[in-house]
């Protein structure tokens, strides 16, 4: 006879595991975005000296800055501060066409640097369609001259300065007739630019720019604050607050037009 084995139905079933509760997906992309934006404002300050574009609408002003050596098509060493024209181009091109941006404010202390580099941005920002605000903070020297005054409106802070000296060459340089007349060439590009866009004379710009009584070891002229305005190559003594008002000014002034 077979016997059946015993079974002992009074044992508890096992209850099954509840799965864990997922956090909500709304949080979970929230913490994503703002992770990527603060990676993306870090990004913009280290590679560029400046924060994004906000995508909330704002004031609508973005700030550029031109710091250090202008770099021009051959790259400086890396402990040199520098302003890439390759970053700024783009981009201005791109503030252009946004049309969040209502206007740009451009802070400057420069040494200067690449003659053409600094005509290229100085040329784009004389073109831009939207309001250009120029704040020249410390200095402006040298090709960051033409920069400041490229703006719509050029203010400079009461201790800052702004160097004006003859274009100059590194490396080799061939002691003929050419050279004289590229050099010369060359400074003629800066003087009429800056004459066309500020209040000084060619005449004027050219003796400041040849003094030989002002530099120690050099020709050239540099000027403290108020003597930029003086001699009407900024258009007034002022700092942020004073650089953002008249942008802002500037802003509504255009929109009205617009309307």
């Amino acid at each position: 006879m077979q016997t059946t084995p015993f079974q002992n139905t009074d044992v508890p079933k096992e209850t099954p595991k509840q799965p864990p509760v997922e956090k909500k997906v709304e949080n979970r992309a929230e913490e994503d975005h703002t992770l990527t934006s603060t990676n993306d404002t870090n990004n913009e300050i280290k590679e560029f000296g400046q924060l994004p574009t906000s995508q909330e609408e704002g004031s609508g002003i973005h700030c550029i800055t031109i710091i250090g050596q202008v770099e021009g098509h051959v790259s400086m060493p890396p402990q040199n501060k520098t302003t890439k024209y390759e970053h700024l181009i783009p981009q201005l091109v791109g503030l252009s066409d946004d049309p969040k941006i209502k206007g740009v404010l451009v802070v400057l202390n420069t040494v200067g640097g690449d003659v053409e580099a600094g005509l290229a941005i100085a040329e784009l920002l004389a073109s831009f369609e939207k309001p250009v605000v120029s704040l020249v903070l410390g200095g402006a020297h040298s090709i960051g001259v033409p920069i400041a005054v490229s703006s719509d409106y050029a203010f400079i802070t009461p201790s800052a300065t702004m160097t004006i000296h003859p274009v100059r060459m590194n490396g080799t340089v061939l002691g003929v007739a050419q050279t004289f007349e590229y050099f010369d060439q060359m400074q003629e590009r800066i003087v009429e630019f800056v004459s066309g866009n500020s209040g000084i004379s060619s005449e004027r710009f050219r003796q400041l720019m040849l003094d030989t009584g002002k530099l120690a070891k050099d020709m050239g002229t540099i000027l403290v604050g108020k003597e930029a305005v003086d001699e009407k190559i900024i258009n007034e003594i002022g700092g942020l607050k004073e650089a953002l008002h008249k942008l802002h000014e500037m802003i509504k002034s255009k929109e009205g037009a617009n309307q």
